[in-house]
């Protein structure tokens, strides 16, 4: 199978097998998706979504939690991976929202990675699902089910895959590949012990024609 035909396989399958793909964050705003992608790092949307309802209650938007102190965030974020440093980061993001962006999230790669807290791949996720822009947020699970499939070309870094998926996925639908893939390695593409027996694309996959073909 060459290299375009793995990725309309793909695309074929989740197209009509996930074809409204979105984040599983909660929010309802940018700014609340903002928030969400910065508490999110090295953290699961599970733990991420049961914090952030107290967050948003006591500041509603980045006005309030601009003027906020380190106290008062730091207990609600509490029970986040690195809570020092995303308290932190999220009282420093919402100042640079109000003094220079107008309390606006901005919607550009380059303005979004000046923010605190926000780099490559949390600009790429808030500019994909806020506004369809065709940006590819690589996570561990897309760096690690790109690879294994073989939609990339042994990619040693993110931005490496990140730039080879958009090549290769229409542009129209690398907003909502980068969905397919995060969740097909959540749920099913695992770390450990990938569940290929139940795989919906395995016929596509090198990993699983490498590890089915063993004597």
């Amino acid at each position: 199978m060459t290299k375009k035909e793995r990725y309309q396989y793909v695309i074929t399958y989740f197209s009509e097998n996930a074809p409204n793909a979105e984040t599983e964050l909660l929010y309802d705003n940018p700014f609340q998706l903002l928030v969400a992608v910065i508490l999110s790092a090295q953290c699961t949307d599970k733990r991420v979504n049961m914090t952030t309802p107290a967050i948003f209650q006591k500041f509603p938007s980045e006005k309030e939690l601009a003027l906020a102190t380190f106290e008062e965030l730091f207990p609600l974020v509490r029970s986040i991976s690195y809570p020092n440093n995303k308290a932190k980061h999220l009282i420093g993001m919402a100042k640079m929202l109000v003094d220079e962006f107008g309390g606006k999230v901005p919607m550009t790669v380059a303005e979004l990675i000046r923010l605190p807290g926000v780099g490559r791949k949390t600009a790429n996720v808030i500019t994909s699902v806020i506004d369809n822009q065709p940006n590819m947020a690589v996570d561990t699970h897309v760096f690690r089910v790109s690879n294994r499939i073989g939609l990339t070309s042994n990619s040693k870094t993110p931005l490496q895959t990140e730039l080879e998926l958009i090549q290769h996925f229409p542009k129209e639908l690398i907003h909502k590949a980068h969905h397919w893939l995060i969740l097909h390695g959540r749920y099913i593409c695992v770390a450990r012990s990938p569940k290929c027996e139940v795989c919906g694309i395995s016929e596509a996959c090198k990993y699983f024609k490498k590890e089915h073909t063993k004597n």
